[in-house]
């Protein structure tokens, strides 16, 4: 790889570009520079400059007749990703630290406590339109996938089932839509879960689901005989990872089930993603093998594992006998 290639990997000012153009809402829009500077509330002259880069680049296209700026095929797909993009939001946001990138590979320590002084849950929980978007984009992630995970994995053998860290209840609403015999409820902190109750309320779910608010380093509500972990343990080291799991067992009937669903690095996960993890977080993506180990250390039995969506894994875990 030469020089100039390095450089055009390397380079900033597109990947910003398309970011800024994203939180500025610009993919809904067209017009002039003028125009478009007056229904963003920025500066005519900047503006133009970030447009000029964005033509050049394939992002945007421009009528040279009328001076009219327009998003390409390739712009409209801001649009679609905008939540990951919106620097405002908590996506956006967290992508932002990877400017500190060095200080995690030097320290190990996640580069979003050094860019905004505290980590990132307590960053979102003191924010209240900062959660907002969290939980927003959590939605966002997930919703198209949630029929899959419905339909792909038999939760039919299952009479109740916490959701633990399920935010507004989106996956547990698809699979209880699925599966008219069971039951189920979503654990989290206050602002999901009275998004949780109002959706299921919505959906006509309010005799078969409920919500519990609490958090998944607190005891777990007891006695159901599964317990789902849907994009929760990549969130966190090793260390932390061990003492959700241990959550569950504890919670879970005698052979109880735990199901993790993630990006595992055989399938899904790649490199990026990786790197995110570790830089936001310090969590990780991991492989099958390496979810099997962190569950034996905390009593769970690796029972199989199988896709249950275009991206997500269903890793399944049965309560060891000696546990009790």
């Amino acid at each position: 790889m030469d020089e100039s290639s390095i450089l055009d990997l390397a380079g900033l000012a597109t990947p910003m570009a398309i970011r800024v153009a994203a939180t500025l809402g610009l993919a809904e829009r067209e017009g002039t520079a003028e125009h478009l500077a007056s229904e963003t509330g920025t500066s005519t002259g900047p503006l133009k400059c970030l447009l000029d880069h964005l033509v050049l680049v394939g992002v945007f296209a421009l009528d040279t007749e009328t001076g009219r700026y327009s998003p390409t095929s390739l712009g409209a797909q801001i649009r679609d990703v905008g939540p990951l993009l919106d620097i405002n939001a908590a996506g956006g946001r967290a992508e932002l630290a990877f400017v500190d990138l060095l200080g995690t590979i030097t320290t190990g320590k996640p580069a979003y406590t050094e860019r905004y002084g505290r980590d990132f849950w307590s960053d979102v929980e003191a924010d209240p339109a900062l959660r907002r978007s969290f939980d927003h984009l959590m939605t966002w992630r997930i919703e198209r996938e949630a029929p899959q995970v419905a339909e792909r994995f038999d939760w039919s053998r299952f009479q109740d089932i916490v959701d633990v860290g399920g935010g507004d209840g989106t996956i547990l609403e698809a699979i209880l839509r699925a599966n008219p015999a069971v039951r189920g409820q979503v654990l989290d902190l206050a602002p999901a879960t009275a998004a949780a109750t109002a959706r299921f309320a919505e959906a006509g779910l309010g005799d078969r689901a409920g919500t519990f608010t609490g958090s998944f380093f607190d005891p777990l509500p007891a006695g159901s005989d599964a317990y789902l972990l849907s994009d929760i343990l990549h969130d966190w080291d090793d260390a932390h990872a061990r003492e959700i799991l241990t959550a569950c067992r504890r919670a879970a009937t005698p052979n109880g089930t735990v199901v993790v669903i993630e990006l595992v690095r055989e399938r899904g996960a790649d490199t990026a993603t990786d790197l995110f993890m570790l830089m936001c977080y310090a969590g990780r993506e991991r492989t099958i093998d390496e979810l099997a180990k962190l569950g034996a250390e905390c009593g769970l039995t690796l029972q199989g594992s199988r896709l249950v969506s275009e991206e997500r894994t269903a890793v399944e875990f049965r309560v060891a006998r000696e546990v009790g």
